[in-house]
């Protein structure tokens, strides 16, 4: 088979799959509600036992508190991610809050959130890192 051809249909392939599922609706950006990042918690971290879910406004993440401290949800896509968090990784910023984490998958995350609801975040991860 001439290369061609071959890449024209590997190409093809590629394309066709994509273009399936975005008209599929696989391609949409997760929304969080308080039970559903419950659940996308407690499958990346089975072992947690969460005492609160807060999500954002804008359903794109959630703050997590479990027994074992502050946690942090947000949509990567179709999916999430989540990280454990400490109080020396959050920061302010002038549109919201920035997260640092100490991982190479996810170095960093900077989340647009409302004054308001930034600041129920600070005071509820600087609790929940004091208590843990």
């Amino acid at each position: 088979m001439p290369l061609e051809l071959l890449l024209a249909l590997v190409l093809g392939g590629i394309s066709g799959i994509a273009v399936l599922l975005h008209l599929t609706g696989r391609s949409r950006q997760v929304v969080l509600t308080a039970a559903s990042a419950r659940a996308d918690w407690l499958r990346h971290f089975p072992g947690d036992s969460v005492i609160t879910v807060l999500p954002a406004a804008s359903g794109r993440a959630a703050l997590v508190l479990t027994e074992g401290g502050p946690g942090l949800l947000w949509a990567f896509g179709a999916d999430t991610a989540g990280r454990h968090l400490a109080i020396g990784q959050v920061r302010e910023t002038s549109t919201g809050l920035r997260f640092d984490f100490n991982d190479f998958a996810a170095p960093g995350l900077s989340l647009p959130l409302p004054e308001r609801e930034r600041r129920t975040w600070l005071a509820q991860i600087a609790t929940a890192a004091e208590a843990a």
